[in-house]
Order: structure tokens, then C-alpha cells, then sequence
């Protein structure tokens, strides 16, 4: 049951409010006045307030915009006896949840306070599942390499800058791309990842800018492409040093005119797209050999990130152990396994040519095959 809070100056109102949602098995706090209702949402943190509009002191519209600066996703259920449309319209554009007049309808008074929390749990739940999310794409190590990134990060996420991120494969080209989304003010939108190495050079322009029911053989109904997709978030082009020079002109077109044209498609599509390309080659080099254009390179190097391999980070294998062990053996639901000191110096000494990708296998196969202590004898064997 829920935690409902009461905000209203008249004692027979206070009194019940109470005894209804008390024998509706909630639990149930009053306020005779907007400051010590204030209060009681600060302590108490109840999941759904209802606060009466007319108030001596403090009214209750102001109490809604005090309560909204410091706890936005508090449901907040507006009642007056002296009601009008416009004074409604004003609640629910400060923010309150509803509206509802005197004298109060019991079975208006239930229904609001079940969608109110319905929708307050969804919104935790979204949450969990947000954070979920964050710590996947976590950023592990304290190296000085490592810290350089993410001070990058900070400085460029905020910005609709676009940024090229280097480096060599699984070194983590693409928590980089998910840290500037979600810090920048884009991530509530779409993030749309494209690996274009491992679309065929003949997919690739309808992948990225869609196409028109019929306009080609297999093109059986309308699809959007990802730039249409990622209209309002972010786009990231993964290996793009692996893409066509033709869809490298088109998408030069989009980043000139923020347009795009469906394939057999008559008009242009606006979009407002963050583009972050990443990349395993030396773009320079590909430029020389005739592979990538240079007007392109320019257009997306705005902000160059280089994410060093893990052999330029050693000092952060050990946390990035510690964190794979606990992360695998949540997934397999054991108990969390331990590493040996002479263990992990060993690990440290290995070149990790696959970087943080080789060393997370690596870690997860130990996990398999050794016991609750992994030993160096157990790498030497295993590696």
C-alpha cells in the first residue's frame, strides 16, 4: 500500500481523508499547512501528496512548484472547493499529477491514487532499469591514460561537437560513444549504433538512410533508416573506416545539410542527429590509399578521442578483474570467485592483444573452469 501525505488547512478534510485511505489499508501523514507539508515530503518521502489549493500563508500552488524543485517524480493531486478550469490548467502545467474538487468523491479519490502510484512505479522501474543500463557502459580504472578520457568525455559530452573516437579493437571505443550520450542532452532520445563493417556494402545506404516500399526487389514495405531512428539522439558509426566512399557521400550530405532521402524516395527528411563516429584504422592513412575522403574526415573529426589499448593501462587490469569476476558470477548466480596476488601480477604481464574484450573472455573462462580461488597455476594452464 501506498505513503500518502495530506497537505490542507481544514481539520475536517485532514481528518477524513485519513480515516478513508487508512481503511483502505494506506498509510496515511497530514499537514495543516503548505511549510509543514514541505517538510513532511522532504522526511517522509511519501509516494503521492494531496494538497489543498486555498491556504493561508503558503497556497497550494506554491507548495506544488516547491515540492517539484527537489522532488519531480512525486505525484501531486490538487483539491479546492473554490475550483475553475483555469486554475486546473495552472496546477497540471506547474506539474501536479491531477485535479480534483470539493466536497471529494471517494471512488475519484481511489481510482487517481491507484493510476498515481502505478505510474510512480513505473517510473522506478524505469530507473533501475536506466541504471542497469549506466553501469553496463561503466568506464573501469583509475590510470592516468584512462582518466584523461573521461576528463575528454565531460569537457565534450555537453555539446552537440562531433567526435571521432581511435583506437585499436576492444579496447572501448563504444563506452566512450555511450558516456557522451548519456551526459549530454540527448539522453533521454534515441542511441543508434551502426557497425558498418558488418553490413554489406549493397545494405548500407538503405541501413542508414531507409527506403520506399518497392524500391528495390526486396523492399516489400517502407522502412526508416537509422538517421531517421536516432531523429533528436545520437548515432554511432562503428568502424566507419570500413564504409563505401558512396555512402560516405551521402552521409557527408547529411552532416552538411541535416537531410536525408529515403531510397526511391521523392523528398527530403529533416533531421537533427549527433553524429560519433569510431574507428580501428588510421583514417589519415586511408585517405592516402584513396579509402576514405578527406572532406568527410574533417566534417567528423571535430573532437578526436583516443582510447589507449589496455597495454597503455596496465595499472587498471586489476580493477577491471575485479569488476568482470563480480559482474560474470552475478550473471551465472554463484558465489563471486577471488584472484590470487601472484594471479593478477601474471595477468598484468600479458600484452592483452585483444585488449579489455580478450582479458573480460579471458576472466569468464576462469570463472568456468577453476575453482572459488583462481591461481596462477590455474592462467598458466587456462590462458
Amino acid at each position: 500500500m501506498a505513503k500518502i501525505l495530506v497537505i490542507d488547512d481544514e481539520r475536517s478534510i485532514r481528518n477524513s481523508m485519513k480515516d478513508i485511505l487508512t481503511f483502505e489499508k494506506h498509510e496515511v501523514l497530514v499537514a495543516e499547512n503548505g511549510m509543514e507539508g514541505l517538510i513532511a515530503v522532504k522526511t517522509e518521502k511519501p509516494d503521492l501528496v494531496f494538497c489543498d489549493i486555498k491556504m493561508p500563508n503558503m497556497e497550494g500552488i506554491e507548495v506544488l512548484e516547491r515540492i517539484k524543485e527537489f522532488s519531480r517524480d512525486t505525484p501531486v493531486v490538487m483539491i479546492s472547493g473554490h475550483g475553475t478550469i483555469d486554475t486546473a490548467i495552472e496546477a497540471i502545467k506547474k506539474g501536479a499529477y491531477d485535479f480534483i474538487e470539493k466536497p471529494l468523491d471517494l471512488n475519484r479519490i481511489l481510482i487517481t491514487i491507484k493510476n498515481a502510484t502505478d505510474k510512480t512505479q513505473l517510473i522506478q522501474e524505469t530507473q533501475t532499469l536506466k541504471n542497469k543500463v549506466s553501469k553496463k557502459y561503466e568506464m573501469i580504472g583509475h590510470s592516468e591514460a584512462l582518466e584523461k578520457v573521461k576528463e575528454m568525455i565531460d569537457k565534450v559530452a555537453i555539446s552537440d561537437a562531433r567526435v571521432l573516437i581511435t583506437g585499436p579493437n576492444g579496447c572501448g571505443k563504444e563506452l566512450v560513444s555511450r558516456q557522451l550520450h548519456e551526459k549530454s542532452n540527448r539522453r533521454e532520445n534515441a542511441f543508434i549504433e551502426v557497425n558498418c563493417a558488418a553490413i554489406p556494402s549493397e545494405l548500407i545506404e538503405s541501413e542508414l538512410f531507409g527506403h520506399e516500399k518497392g524500391s528495390f526487389t526486396s523492399a516489400i514495405k517502407q522502412k526508416k533508416g537509422k538517421f531517421e531512428l536516432a531523429n533528436g539522439g545520437t548515432i554511432f558509426l562503428d568502424e566507419i573506416g570500413d564504409m563505401s566512399l558512396n555512402a560516405q557521400a551521402k552521409v557527408l550530405r547529411v552532416l552538411q545539410e541535416n537531410k536525408i532521402s529515403r531510397i526511391g524516395g521523392d523528398g527530403d527528411i529533416q533531421v537533427d542527429v549527433r553524429i560519433i563516429a569510431a574507428t580501428n584504422k588510421n583514417l589519415k592513412e586511408e585517405i592516402t590509399k584513396g579509402n576514405f575522403r578527406e572532406d568527410l574526415y574533417h566534417r567528423l573529426s571535430v573532437i578526436i578521442i583516443n582510447v589507449p589499448s589496455l597495454r597503455e593501462r596496465k595499472e587498471d587490469i586489476e580493477d577491471l578483474i575485479a569488476y568482470f569476476i563480480s559482474e560474470i558470477c552475478t550473471e551465472m548466480r554463484i558465489s563471486p570467485k577471488t584472484m590470487t596476488p601472484e594471479a593478477i601480477e601474471l595477468m598484468k604481464s600479458y600484452e592483452w592483444s585483444g585488449n579489455i574484450r580478450e582479458l573480460r573472455n579471458v576472466v569468464e573462462r576462469l570463472i568456468i573452469l577453476c575453482g572459488p580461488v583462481i591461481t596462477a597455476e590455474d592462467l598458466k594452464q587456462y590462458k
